[in-house]
């Protein structure tokens, strides 16, 4: 867009020339945004069923985030690790608890925080597990998106992430998800980590078979490996439950956790785990500059808060029974199958693209995302009407037909 037609509140769909091709956006200019809507420059206001891919799972600007930003924009923002600040113990307490772990090692992105949790299951497993060094593995699935740094594309089975950017990094084993005979082969006494998610967000919102999690719970145990859940997408209410590993009762040795912790405000991911795991770093041997900063700690705080009142998580998982059932009763010529758990659906198309399915909703005044092909994801806040979503899912069931 240029600055004339940013004058004269006009769209323009030119690709940005100035950018690097990274991504491959919708044709809207989002201006402002509130709650479960956003608006565009022309003043179209649309339906987020995004939500920033679950970084949004409490709306825009919601009052509570906002005002903890500005209480914290007013006292200090920045010190680094080279000092303490007022808001880092209690954050980092109030997160342990949350998630019934011991200790917190925050950074900012999703990706930086997968990349502590394989540094923290390698560390503990040569010092504490006694795996000999250089020989450590982790065992991730097939359909994986834990982020796109160097090491994390190293394991991804998605050519758009992984080809063209090796040499990769070693230290992996792909086995196929949700087959619990696939992983039992995988294991040996080199294991250190299993890093799964719980759903699988970017391959589709993809879930498991039950009693597949408990399995992996098991496994990890008998082989005295690190069970990683890495709950950046489906963690913190948007599933129908704080974390998605409690639809199946199970405990993992390590929560990985971002997005809707920063509120849709600021980045902040952490990785959450015990004393005995945790406890293996020493200072100097990993950290961030703004890793734990105070804007991020006091944002994540009132996240916190939020999600222990447990309104979020109830409206998660009522309106996505409402969400499903809506689902379930689009058309078979049109669909081939829905997926998903709470307000979390991945929706895939018969006869045409993910990306001409979310394009036909943009023109209806839907904000949607396509990944994989033929498959949609809808995700919208978790503060989200009934009315809305259901004007939302009336648009869906329009271009379905």
């Amino acid at each position: 867009m240029t600055v004339q037609d940013q004058a004269a509140g006009r769209l323009s769909t030119a690709p940005a020339v100035h950018s690097a091709h990274n991504y491959h956006p919708l044709p809207v200019v989002i201006s402002t945004a509130e709650g479960a809507w956003v608006t565009d420059v022309n003043g179209r206001r649309y339906l987020d069923l995004l939500a920033a891919y679950s970084a949004i799972n409490f709306g825009h600007r919601h009052p509570r985030l906002i005002a903890a930003a500005q209480r914290q924009l007013d006292r200090v923002t920045l010190v680094s690790r080279a000092f303490e600040h007022d808001q880092f113990e209690p954050f980092c307490a109030e997160l342990a608890d949350l998630a019934g772990q011991e200790m917190v090692l925050p950074m900012n992105t999703g990706a930086e925080a997968v990349e502590t949790a394989i540094k923290t299951a390698r560390k503990w497993g040569y010092e504490v597990k006694g795996v000999p060094a250089g020989e450590a593995v982790i065992v991730v699935f097939d359909g994986n998106f834990h982020g796109r740094t160097t090491t994390i594309i190293s394991f991804s089975t998605d050519p758009d992430a992984r080809d063209s950017f090796g040499p990769y990094t070693p230290g992996f084993r792909i086995v196929p998800y949700g087959d619990a005979d696939a992983l039992a082969a995988a294991m040996d006494d080199r294991v250190v980590g299993v890093l799964i998610e719980p759903i699988q967000g970017e391959a589709g919102v993809i879930v498991p078979p039950d009693g597949y999690l408990p399995r992996v719970r098991e496994l990890c145990t008998q082989w005295g490996a690190l069970m990683i859940a890495d709950e950046i997408q489906s963690g913190l209410g948007r599933t129908g439950a704080t974390f998605a590993c409690e639809h199946e009762n199970v405990v993992p040795d390590m929560y990985v956790l971002g997005k809707a912790l920063g509120g849709g405000i600021v980045p902040v991911s952490a990785v959450v785990s015990s004393a005995a795991v945790l406890g293996v770093f020493q200072p100097g041997q990993h950290g961030s500059t703004f890793g734990g900063n105070p804007l991020a700690c006091a944002v994540g705080r009132e996240v916190i808060a939020m999600l222990r009142t447990g309104e979020y998580q109830e409206r998660s998982a009522k309106l996505g029974t409402h969400l499903h059932d809506r689902l379930a009763h689009l058309p078979a010529s049109a669909v081939r199958q829905v997926r998903g758990r709470g307000l979390w659906a991945g929706v895939e198309f018969t006869a045409m693209t993910g990306r001409q399915a979310c394009e036909a909703l943009l023109e209806r005044g839907v904000l949607a995302k396509d990944t994989h092909g033929s498959t949609i994801r809808l995700a919208p806040p978790l503060m989200i009407s009934e009315a809305d979503l259901d004007l939302a899912l009336d648009q869906l069931e329009a271009i379905s037909r």
